[in-house]
């Protein structure tokens, strides 16, 4: 594998002088009761980090997805993208909080197909979307509307896609070490 670039940034924490990182990064602490060495990152630029949440904290509230759906739709395209963080955590968040079921996490995980036809139509578009820069061909976006999708959804995987996009990539250029918490989900991209 090529060199990749890897930024000098520190990672930024709940006690930094600039009450621009400090702030979120004591929301963080507060809510999840933890600063994810992601947040720590991406607040490097605090307009990333805040840009980030608005776009997850949407889809997770607006997307017209169930929980268990938001977790294959984010598994997807992490996966796509390559992001050994973001499929740990989104691993780890599917199993204790959202209860998405083993094996649909590691069929994820492994590059398999999910059992369930529903969620695999959701895995398969969220990939295809992924891989495509969301230009899916009309049989793409008619297998995921014929397996019980409206457009609608088209457009919230649109709305993970730009919160992914920001994840994915801040992890890549810093080599994102793993939480203690997500390590048990730990993942690698296969070559």
């Amino acid at each position: 594998m090529s060199k990749v670039f890897r930024t000098s940034l520190p990672l930024r924490t709940a006690e930094d002088t600039d009450p621009a990182v400090s702030a979120p990064l004591k929301e963080t602490q507060a809510k999840m009761g933890m600063v994810p060495n992601m947040y720590g990152a991406m607040v490097n630029l605090p307009a990333l980090l805040d840009t980030y949440s608005h776009a997850y904290g949407k889809f997770r509230a607006e997307s017209g997805f169930s929980p268990v759906e938001q977790e294959v739709v984010f598994l997807a395209i992490s996966r796509a993208n390559g992001c050994h963080y973001c499929m740990a955590a989104h691993s780890f968040v599917g199993d204790m909080m959202t209860k998405v079921p083993a094996e649909v996490t590691d069929a994820i995980r492994d590059g398999q197909p999910v059992a369930d036809a529903k969620l695999e139509a959701l895995r398969a578009f969220a990939h295809v979307m992924t891989e495509s820069r969301g230009n899916p061909t009309p049989e793409q976006a008619q297998a995921f509307l014929d397996a019980g999708f409206e457009e609608t959804h088209i457009l919230g995987i649109i709305l993970a896609l730009s919160a992914k996009v920001i994840s994915n990539y801040s992890n890549h250029i810093f080599h994102t070490e793993l939480d203690p918490a997500f390590a048990s989900r730990a993942w690698t991209p296969s070559e």
